[in-house]
């Protein structure tokens, strides 16, 4: 139980399909998202991050064939290989968006105040 409460602790983002947080033994982000769990270096999730960013939604959108209606998502050491729908592409941007401005929070934060400790 006590691991559960440790895990909230760290949790960087939250949304109602996943949540991201910052495994501190392994320097990697985790991601849960709809049940699928992925880790990644920060380098690692950074490109992952962008990828689901390139996605065209509006090509998607208005593109009338059933191939268009989800993606194969990939990263680059198939920690996360899913075939998603429009939908579950904007849910997963959402949580990897919200994960990167939290990290960069935490960075801004971190060297505003050491350097005020200085």
């Amino acid at each position: 139980m006590s691991e559960f409460n440790q895990l909230k602790n760290n949790v960087l983002f939250e949304t109602a399909n996943g949540f991201s947080y910052q495994c501190d033994l392994t320097n990697s982000i985790v991601i849960n998202f709809v049940g699928t769990t992925s880790s990644y270096k920060v380098r690692d999730f950074l490109i992952f991050q962008r990828k689901v960013n390139s996605v065209l939604i509006l090509e998607m959108l208005y593109d009338l064939s059933d191939q268009s209606d989800a993606q194969l998502i990939e990263t680059t050491k198939r920690n996360f290989s899913r075939n998603l729908t429009i939908c579950e592409i904007v849910q997963l941007r959402e949580l990897l968006n919200g994960t990167k401005f939290t990290l960069n929070l935490y960075s801004m934060l971190h060297s505003v105040l050491s350097v005020e400790a200085v």
